[in-house]
């Protein structure tokens, strides 16, 4: 699901919700598409940046020891959500790590084009030391996770789980891998949907 509002050369594209089940297409099939694998880079982002960590402020980061289906809280419904930060702050952070962190904002922020996505990033950097990075689950590469980016003007939440709806409908065999993948990113303290855009727009231009 993608919302993009557009007024004038101003772009809103939050919330924005993408998802895969399976994360990989391992159907055994002679296609083309076989072995086309999802979130690669979001994922090894994440990974990247945990690991850059030291001891303690892992954690600081790591918020929940597991995961559950409840960890995604800004998905549909969930407009305008109250949401307390968790985790670590990028002021705790060294600027090869802030470095990483980034590099998973511009990962989200990057479905627009490259001129919107550099504003977007450009108003994000300027609430770095509001900024806040939390995991949810264990490190293992392979195993359920859940990362979450927050700030007064960005929320990024990534959701791996081992099986989502149609894994469970079709009676896949339950393991500790990440088959079913969801993302959101939203634009916290009411641009969503470009709200706060069109409101100005109509109290000065109507």
């Amino acid at each position: 699901m993608i919302n993009y509002f557009v007024l004038g050369d101003q772009v809103v594209m939050t919330p924005t919700f993408m998802g895969s089940e399976p994360r990989v297409a391992d159907y055994g099939i002679d296609s083309e598409y076989e072995g086309t694998k999802s979130f690669e880079e979001e994922l090894a982002a994440g990974f990247a940046f945990l690991r850059s960590l030291s001891a303690g402020q892992r954690k600081v980061a790591i918020t929940a020891a597991s995961t559950s289906d409840r960890d995604l809280t800004a998905g549909a419904y969930s407009d305008n959500a109250v949401m307390p930060y968790e985790g670590i702050r990028a002021s705790a952070l060294n600027r090869r790590q802030v470095a990483k962190l980034w590099r998973i904002v511009e990962l989200f922020v990057g479905h627009v084009d490259e001129p919107h996505a550099r504003v977007r990033m450009a108003e994000i950097k300027k609430h770095t030391n509001e900024t806040h990075f939390s995991w949810h689950g264990p490190t293992d590469d392979d195993a359920p996770m859940y990362y979450r980016v927050h700030s007064p003007v960005v929320l990024i939440e990534l959701d791996c789980q081992d099986l989502g709806p149609i894994g469970k409908a079709a009676g896949w065999a339950a393991g500790s891998n990440q088959r079913h993948i969801h993302s959101v990113i939203r634009t916290p303290n009411g641009n969503d949907y470009g709200k706060d855009l069109l409101a100005l727009h109509l109290a000065l231009d109507h």
